[in-house]
């Protein structure tokens, strides 16, 4: 909007400059600047409470520390790794008691913030679209030491419809389909 006032002030036609403006890929119609330039216009409500919320959670997602080469440094904070729930939660407990669960949701879409989940990594930081997730925390290393080999797990107190096998190292079957050691199931009476 500034962009058009100081055109306007070069004696270029609001429509004219609308015109160039959608040509470059700006879209914006020259009803819409004159509606915004009205001298009585009402700012919605919402426009200002999610403006306040913006800040509130721009506050809370981002520290600010001068660095020892007296430099600002921004870091994301812990509570800038928060979900839409908890981020809701902790802004209201903080900041603004009043804050809506979508006003939260619009600031962290419009900061960049999405919050960490624990089985998709961080997606804060990296663009989804990248397809980077977060490492293994435990730095397990799960490759296979040969071709063909396969990690196998214990089933040892797993419960079947046999009842509770006493060993599943084994892959031989009874014929009644049970586990080996384990009591064959009663059969159902038929009436």
């Amino acid at each position: 909007m500034g962009f058009i006032d100081i055109m306007r002030s070069q004696g270029f036609a609001v429509e004219s400059i609308c015109r160039v403006l959608r040509e470059q890929g700006c879209q914006i119609a020259a009803r819409t600047y004159r509606s915004w330039s009205r001298a009585g216009r009402v700012i919605a409500a919402r426009t200002l409470s999610d403006a306040q919320v913006v800040d509130a959670v721009r506050d809370i997602a981002w520290t600010t520390k001068v660095d020892s080469d007296a430099l600002l440094v921004r870091r994301l904070s812990p509570e800038g790794l928060y979900g839409r729930r908890m981020m809701t939660a902790y802004v209201r407990r903080t900041a603004m008691p009043e804050a809506s669960a979508g006003s939260v949701d619009r600031a962290m879409r419009t900061l960049g913030l999405s919050g960490v989940r624990r089985d998709k990594g961080i997606r804060t930081t990296i663009p989804a679209k990248d397809g980077i997730r977060a490492g293994d925390l435990l730095d397990r290393d799960f490759t296979a030491t040969a071709p063909n080999r396969t990690w196998v797990t214990d089933f040892t107190y797993v419960r079947t419809w046999a009842g509770f096998p006493t060993s599943c190292s084994s892959s031989t079957s009874t014929p009644n389909g049970s586990w080996p050691g384990t009591p064959r199931r009663p059969s159902r009476p038929t009436w």
